[in-house]
């Protein structure tokens, strides 16, 4: 059967509301298309079984064709365009992952276009076979390195979707919850690495701290929000890494300036308080302080 037998053949068995064998200049396709290719008028809604059947007489002439020619572009784009419905397909598997469902079409149509393009017709292959492992791949791509919220290696977040599948096929099997135990039995790995797993699965999502939080029961009331349960730093933390960094210096002042030291910043007395204190004046006081604390301050800055 010739080219020319083949299109007219295509373009009959396809929907007839969509594609129409091109016959004069005044066609959308290129007019070196016009004698091997039907002209697909609106690519995107032909039926599935039709796409199929097309894609084959598409990928014959494609396989022929000069890169970058109109005609080449039109086939290539054509396929592209009648393939989509696969990438919806595969999309669906992803649907409850939380992310936008066009994102993830988007993301498979980057898989479709390179089966597109490394799809060799010689090998006599479905092209559906072919462009799912494509689409699929590209897609689980997408939510291992763009969506996970704290970065994890790449061999947790395999284990993640090890152990999601893990714990379908043992609720399958009755087990409502299943166990650290039960999982690592079911996927032949040792617990130690099923728990650490399951705390990398924590990176995956992020959630919003201004969330509401809402208390249990059928009214379901707010309570207050998420960031009311964040903690905040407790500035005693810094002191108390201060005061160790300090213990060794402090060591080595003499016993009155380390007197000086604890009456002026342990008791929090005045210059005045402590010169009478110790029968100096404040001045003096002042002085053996700012001499003494010089010390420390050089101390700790030739440590950092």
């Amino acid at each position: 059967m010739t080219g020319n037998q083949r299109g007219a053949a295509m373009a009959t068995a396809a929907t007839q509301d969509h594609i129409a064998v091109p016959r004069s200049d005044t066609d959308t396709a290129p007019e070196s298309a016009q004698s091997s290719l039907p002209l697909v008028e609106d690519a995107r809604r032909v039926a599935p079984l039709d796409a199929r059947r097309l894609s084959k007489l598409f990928f014959d002439r494609l396989s022929v064709l000069e890169e970058g020619t109109a005609e080449y572009q039109y086939a290539r784009n054509t396929l592209i365009e009648m393939n989509l419905s696969l990438v919806r397909y595969v999309a669906r598997r992803f649907r409850s992952r939380g992310q936008d469902m066009e994102d993830i079409v988007q993301v498979g149509t980057i898989g479709l276009i390179k089966a597109i393009d490394r799809f060799d017709v010689s090998l006599e292959n479905e092209f559906t076979t072919f462009s799912i492992p494509y689409i699929t791949g590209e897609i689980k791509r997408f939510f291992r390195d763009t969506t996970w919220s704290v970065h994890v290696p790449r061999r947790l977040q395999e284990l993640r979707v090890d152990l999601a599948r893990a714990r379908e096929e043992l609720e399958g099997r009755g087990i409502a919850e299943p166990s650290v135990a039960d999982l690592a039995e079911h996927l032949e790995l040792s617990e130690e690495e099923v728990i650490e797993g399951l705390v990398a699965c924590n990176g995956y999502d992020a959630d919003s701290i201004d969330r509401p939080i809402e208390a249990g029961g059928g009214g379901k009331q707010q309570t207050g929000l998420v960031a009311d349960l964040v903690g905040n730093e407790d500035p005693a933390l810094a002191l108390a890494e201060d005061l160790q960094a300090l213990k060794p210096h402090l060591a080595q002042l003499d016993e009155r300036e380390r007197t000086l030291i604890e009456l002026r910043f342990g008791a929090e007395m005045t210059q005045t308080e402590i010169g009478k204190e110790m029968g100096i004046s404040q001045m003096h006081v002042s002085r053996l302080l700012t001499r003494a604390c010089a010390t420390l301050r050089e101390g700790l800055l030739a440590e950092g």
